[in-house]
């Protein structure tokens, strides 16, 4: 176990390493790591541009998407999956620069219907949920129970698919141990049972493609997350493997965040990041973290 100090700190290099997992990502989004070299050679900085046009620091729907989710839960002070749709139908009204496919699907569903969310589908086996769960941990982290359930009912908003339950519900365990001073030896544990219960999954060796899809975004997060040994190494190697580089990046910057701490996070990155979205991250760490203490359902 870990004193609340080396809490916080585990939990605010968790949420601003997914952010700059997000913007460092978002650069060579779509691109193959053979056209990342061609043009690049190694994607090491946090500049923006990519097929998004982004300015330097700026994030995608990863980030914006958990900040909303996150929002929701402060104001409400509870777990209220309405309110926190709401909020997702808030930020697609607000024109943002990426939104997935299926993300947008299901929020206009909310938005038309109110249903919070629909029948399972073969085609929402994506990562969306997935990408914007980290602060379901963090308000939910003395509650392993209504962790699970939470996630599951936030991923489904949008994403309705076993492999996506089980992909939203792998990554959302590994984080909470994490943030609870687990190791690597229990990450392990935890995509072994994932691959036991889902042998989609299984990363060794790993495929190489690092698309939206579930399993391919995991096998990318998990293999890149244990093949390398700092918070740098592990967001370089996975931002250019390429694809959904993004969201990738970002949820390979949430674990190794939690792992390696704050101060492992390099200095020119948590720069360039947006000030207003790092900002935004540091009030609500320390907002969602009070909150699981007493947080209940609505």
């Amino acid at each position: 176990m870990v004193d609340e100090t080396e809490l916080a700190d585990r939990a605010l290099g968790a949420y601003l390493g997914f952010a700059c997992g997000d913007a460092l990502g978002a650069t060579v989004e779509f691109m193959s790591p053979k056209l990342i070299r061609r043009r690049i050679g190694v994607h090491r900085d946090i500049t923006g541009g990519g097929w998004l046009g982004l300015d330097a620091g700026q994030v995608t729907d990863d980030t914006q998407m958990a900040l909303a989710l996150g929002q929701a839960l402060i104001d409400r002070q509870a777990w209220d999956l309405r309110a926190i749709a709401d909020n997702f139908v808030a930020w697609l009204q607000s024109e943002p620069p990426d939104v997935g496919n299926t993300c947008r699907r299901g929020i206009q569903r909310y938005r038309d219907t109110g249903f919070l969310h629909g029948e399972p589908r073969d085609d929402e086996a994506g990562n969306g949920g997935c990408m914007r769960n980290l602060p379901v941990v963090l308000a939910t982290l003395r509650q392993p129970q209504l962790m699970l359930d939470c996630s599951l009912q936030q991923c489904r908003l949008t994403h309705h698919h076993p492999l996506a339950d089980s992909g939203t519900l792998a990554m959302a365990q590994m984080l909470r141990s994490l943030l609870l001073g687990g190791d690597e030896a229990a990450c392990s544990r935890i995509a072994e049972d994932l691959i036991q219960a889902a042998p989609q999954f299984e990363f060794r060796p790993y495929p190489g493609k690092a698309s939206a899809y579930i399993v391919d975004t995991v096998q990318t997060v998990l293999h890149y997350f244990f093949a390398t040994d700092s918070f740098e190494d592990c967001l370089i190697a996975t931002v250019n493997q390429g694809g959904d580089a993004d969201t990738t990046g970002a949820l390979a910057g949430m674990l190794a965040g939690a792992y390696y701490g704050l101060d492992a996070i390099p200095q020119r990155w948590l720069d360039a990041l947006d000030a207003e979205v790092a900002g935004q991250i540091r009030r609500q760490t320390s907002a969602l973290l009070a909150l699981a203490d007493n947080i209940n359902q609505t």
